[in-house]
């Protein structure tokens, strides 16, 4: 069913959003959803994700529609002086620019943060990149495949799966630069509306995936000297896998001492209570793979859903082994009002994953429809204040 939009926690912040492809739009897509207006600056040519993936006709992929959902669009050629001037006049009444174009690149354009910094001191200005404005690495271009690559992904999951090297099946570096942009994006709004002073914000996607993947690897590599080599064994084990059943699979996490005794007891088996393998969760992460071979055991005893209903009634984590269909018919996330959807004119009806967060007094919400390339030009520039003559220049040269 389709929902009207709230005033989310962010309203009443105004964003230019010059961002492309994932990570940006993905970070601006949770601010929108929060409230902000994002105002997203596309070249002549738009952004490449219009064009990724299918959709019902050229320009409109579910990708661009799922990323860029709620923003307003606006075409400027910014290798034009004009476009130039007119992105500065908007920047002065901004609160937040957020670009992920290279800084050479920027700095070429004229909009650099010491540029912004002299036309708005009071915005906050956001660089999003492979690697940051600092380290050998700098400036040089990164999409998911090389940053996974970088931060030890594919090596893990062969060390886990004994197989070759492969990247996750799932643009995770990405998406997880994209949060960390978004809670660095509201920790500077916080700042800004405290101090009254905007400032310049650097997200590397190589140092948020590093930081992510050496939370729990880090392991005993947290000590001098180190105590153990920089992997957590539980996650690489070859036979943590999703359990067998007799009809299909289970993901189950027998985790505390507590729920191995249940578990024991489900299974008629006292002996894995006494056994020290199993004694507690360091013996059984120093035993993983005969505890991992222990349960398999025992799970392929009965069906799924026998297995479901026991352990869910014994309060041990164990749920289907899902496909991402079936996450669009869960019933859980119906329960939760998890999935909007949305009328488009020309599109038909647009369904999206909403937010996953709930606030009481101020809910997020999606804000409308994805925007059409340049939908919004000549309204926003209107809404600045920007001089008709200019207006209509701008216009006709995208």
């Amino acid at each position: 069913m389709e929902k009207t939009p709230t005033k989310g926690p962010l309203s009443g912040v105004r964003i230019l959003d010059m961002t492309a492809v994932l990570m940006g739009p993905y970070c601006t897509q949770i601010l929108s959803d929060l409230g902000a207006d994002v105002i997203k600056i596309e070249s002549p040519e738009g952004d490449i994700t219009r064009e990724i993936g299918p959709g019902k006709r050229k320009g409109a992929s579910g990708l661009y529609a799922t990323l860029n959902r709620g923003k307003r669009s606006v075409v400027l050629d910014l290798k034009r002086p004009e476009a130039n001037e007119a992105l500065l006049e908007m920047a002065r009444r901004c609160d937040m620019f957020i670009h992920s174009t290279r800084l050479a690149a920027m700095d070429r354009l004229g909009l650099s943060y010491q540029r912004m910094q002299e036309v708005n001191p009071g915005m906050v200005y956001m660089n999003l990149g492979g690697f940051g404005r600092e380290g050998r690495y700098a400036g040089q271009p990164a999409y998911d495949d090389v940053i996974q690559g970088m931060t030890g992904v594919p090596l893990l999951e062969a060390r886990a799966s004994g197989n070759e090297p492969r990247y996750l099946a799932n643009v995770m570096a990405d998406k997880v630069s994209g949060i960390t942009a978004a809670y660095a994006a509201l920790a500077a709004l916080y700042a800004q509306k405290s101090t009254g002073q905007g400032q310049e914000v650097d997200v590397s996607m190589f140092e948020t995936m590093s930081a992510f993947m050496l939370t729990e690897h880090m392991t005993g590599a947290v000590f001098d000297p180190p105590a153990s080599e920089p992997v957590y064994q539980r996650l690489i084990a070859k036979e943590r896998v999703p359990f067998k059943t007799v009809d299909g699979y289970v993901a189950a996490t027998i985790y505390t001492t507590k729920q191995v005794h249940r578990f024991a007891d489900l299974a008629s088996r006292p002996d894995i209570k006494t056994d020290p393998r199993f004694a507690d969760v360091a013996a059984r992460l120093h035993n993983v793979s005969a505890w991992c071979d222990t349960v398999q055991e025992i799970l392929i005893s009965k069906t799924t859903d026998e297995w479901l209903s026991l352990l869910t009634a014994a309060e041990v984590p164990v749920a289907r082994i899902n496909s991402t269909e079936d996450l669009l018919h869960d019933p859980h996330l119906r329960d939760v009002g998890f999935f909007q959807s949305m009328k488009h004119p020309v599109d038909g009806t647009l369904t999206f994953p909403g937010p996953a967060c709930k606030f009481s007094a101020t809910p997020a919400s999606i804000q409308g429809l994805p925007p059409e390339k340049g939908q919004h030009t000549r309204s926003v520039l209107q809404e600045f204040g920007l001089a008709e003559s200019l207006i209509s220049q701008l216009s006709h040269a995208t």
